[in-house]
C-alpha cells in the first residue's frame, strides 16, 4: 500500500521531534513539524533510572504528539528512541506508557542505526557528490559520525557523549571554569581518538554538522560576527573564550543563542572543540536534515540514484504544468550560447551549466500563477518552495536566474557585481527567451556570442533579424539593460 503522508517522531535525549511529510512520486516534502524540548537525558539519575518528573514531562509531549497523529495508519508512522532510552534502566516501563499515549510502537534504535539515518536526513538535504562526506551530529546523549559518499554510509559510528549528558557531568552547577572546560574537551577528545585512525583512512573532503547543538553554535558565531557561516575552528574558541569569561552558563549572553539551548550549550560546545581538535577540522556547513528526516526517507523505502536536485524539477515541472516544448527550445539555445561563451568547463562551469539547464525548464513556471510578470512569480516561487536537495543559497542562485529573463536588468545589477557568473548565464537565458519569443519552432540563423570587453557581442544575420523585426527591436534595447548594469551588450550583423 502506498501512503501520501508519513510521519516520523525523533525521541532524543535533548528535545522530541514530529516531522510529518508529503509524498509526491519520489520525493519527500516537508508539511509539519513540532518540537518538544525535553531533555529526557537530564532525567536519569545515578542509577540510570528515569525519574518521575521528567517521565511526566515526555508523556506530555507524546500525548500533543498524538494529537497531531491521530487517523495515522500505523505502517505510516514510525517513532525511534535514542541514547537515553538505550541507557535507562527502566526504560521497558517507560516505553509501554509513552506507546499508550502515543498510539504507535517505539523503537529504541542503536548507534549504528542511528548514525545511518542521520546520514540518510542530511544527504537528502544536499546536493549529491561523488566525494566523501563527513557528517558530525552531536545529539542530547550520543554523537554520532558518518563518512559517506552520495546516498551510501562507509564509516558510522557512535560516541557516548552528548550536549545534555556532558553539560551535567561537567557543568553540574552551571559554573564555567577553565578546569571543568578543560576536563569535558578532554573527555570528549578521549572519545573521538577511538575513531580517528579509521575516519582518517577513509578521509572525506566536505565536512557537515546536524541537528540542534550545532545549530546553535553556528548562530551565535554568525550572530556575534566571528563566523560568516557554519561553524569554524576560530569560531569555536572565541566561544570558548566568552564561556570562560561568563563563567556560568546563566550568564552566558551571546547574540544568536536561543533561551532554550542555554542549558546545553557548553557541553555541545566542548564536544563540537574536541572534534574540531581530533579531526583537525578548520569549518563546518550546516544541514537542514536529521535524524527524524532520515526515518522519512527509511518509510519511503526507496533509494535515490539520481541528484535529488533533478528529481526536484522534474516534480515542479510536472507540478506547474510546464509547456516543455518551449522551455526545451529555449534550454537548448542557451546551452548552445553558453558553450560559445565557456567552450572549455572545469567543475564549476560544469554546475553552472546544470543550474542553467534548469533554470530553463523551469523559467516559465510562474505562468501558472498570472502571465503578467510571470518571471517574478517564478522567482518567488523557487525562492520559497520547499526544494528537497537545494540550499537556500542554490534556490537564491535559481530565483535571481530566472528573475533576469526579462524586463529591466537594473533590478539586478548589486546581484552581477557580487557575481559576475550569474551575469554570463543570465544573457543566455534572456537571449534564449528573446529568440523564441514567438513559442513557434524556427529555423534559427548561426549565432555568435563572445565577450567584449566587461559585456557580450552577438553577431546575428542581418537579413533574418529584417525579417524578424520584433527580435530586432528586442536585441536592440538590450543594448541599454546591460548598460544598467555597467555591462556592454551588442547585436551586430554577421559578416
Amino acid at each position: 500500500m502506498e501512503y501520501t503522508t508519513l510521519a516520523a517522531v525523533d525521541l532524543g535525549s535533548n528535545s522530541f521531534h514530529l516531522a510529518i511529510g508529503r509524498v509526491v512520486d519520489d520525493q519527500i516534502y516537508p508539511l509539519d513539524a513540532i518540537k518538544e524540548t525535553v531533555r529526557l537525558g537530564a532525567g536519569l539519575g545515578p542509577d540510570k533510572r528515569l525519574d518521575a518528573p521528567t517521565q511526566e514531562r515526555a508523556l506530555a509531549a507524546l500525548g500533543r504528539f498524538a494529537e497531531r497523529l491521530a487517523g495515522m495508519h500505523p505502517e505510516s508512522v514510525r517513532v525511534v528512541g535514542t541514547n537515553t532510552l538505550r541507557v535507562a534502566r527502566n526504560s521497558d516501563e517507560f516505553l509501554r506508557a509513552a506507546e499508550a499515549v502515543v498510539g504507535f510502537p517505539i523503537e529504541v534504535i542503536s548507534g549504528r542505526e542511528e548514525a545511518r539515518l542521520i546520514y540518510s536526513g542530511v544527504v537528502h538535504s544536499l546536493p549529491l557528490t561523488d566525494r566523501n562526506r563527513l557528517v558530525v551530529d552531536i545529539g542530547g546523549g550520543s554523537t554520532e559520525l558518518i563518512i559517506g559518499v552520495r546516498l551510501k554510509p562507509k564509516v558510522m559510528e557512535s560516541l557516548y557523549m552528548g550536549c545534555v549528558s556532558y553539560t551535567r557531568r561537567f557543568f553540574p552547577e552551571g559554573r564555567i571554569d577553565k578546569k571543568s572546560m578543560k576536563a569535558a574537551e578532554l573527555a570528549a577528545r578521549e572519545q573521538v581518538q577511538t575513531i580517528v585512525s579509521r575516519f582518517e583512512k577513509t578521509g572525506w573532503r566536505e565536512a557537515v554538522a546536524s541537528s540542534g547543538s550545532a545549530r546553535s553554535l553556528s548562530e551565535a558565531m554568525v550572530a556575534s560576527g566571528v563566523a560568516e557561516r557554519g561553524i569554524t575552528a576560530g569560531g569555536l574558541e572565541w566561544l570558548r573564550e566568552q564561556a570562560l569569561s561568563a563563567g556560568d552558563i546563566r550568564k552566558l549572553d551571546l547574540p544568536g543563542l536561543r533561551e532554550e539551548r542555554l542549558p546545553v550549550f557548553v557541553g555541545g560546545l566542548a564536544i563540537m572543540s574536541a572534534v574540531f581538535a581530533e579531526l583537525s577540522l578548520k569549518q563546518m556547513t550546516l544541514a537542514e536534515g536529521a535524524l527524524r528526516q532520515g526515518v522519512l526517507w527509511d518509510l519511503l523505502g526507496r533509494v535515490h540514484h539520481r541528484d535529488i536536485r533533478e528529481v526536484t524539477v522534474d516534480q515542479f515541472v510536472r507540478r506547474y504544468h510546464v509547456d516543455q516544448v518551449q522551455s526545451q527550445r529555449v534550454g537548448r539555445l542557451a546551452r548552445d550560447l553558453f558553450h560559445q561563451l565557456e567552450p572549455v568547463l572545469d567543475e564549476k562551469g560544469a554546475g553552472e551549466r546544470i543550474f542553467l539547464d534548469w533554470a530553463c525548464r523551469l523559467h516559465e513556471i510562474g505562468i501558472s500563477i498570472a502571465q503578467g510578470a510571470y518571471h517574478k512569480h517564478t522567482a518567488y516561487i523557487l525562492a520559497n518552495a520547499d526544494m528537497p536537495g537545494f540550499s537556500r543559497q542554490e534556490q537564491g542562485w535559481l530565483s535571481n536566474l530566472v528573475l533576469s529573463q526579462r524586463g529591466r536588468l537594473s533590478k539586478m545589477r548589486e546581484v552581477f557585481d557580487d557575481d559576475p557568473a550569474l551575469a554570463t548565464l543570465a544573457v543566455c537565458l534572456r537571449l534564449a527567451v528573446i529568440l523564441h519569443r514567438s513559442r513557434r519552432t524556427l529555423r534559427l540563423p548561426p549565432l555568435r556570442l563572445g565577450r567584449r570587453g566587461k559585456g557580450f557581442r552577438l553577431e546575428v544575420d542581418g537579413d533574418w533579424l529584417a525579417k524578424n523585426t520584433l527580435v530586432a527591436i528586442a536585441l536592440e534595447a538590450e543594448r541599454g539593460e546591460w548598460d544598467s548594469v555597467g555591462m556592454s551588450f551588442e547585436a551586430v550583423e554577421a559578416p
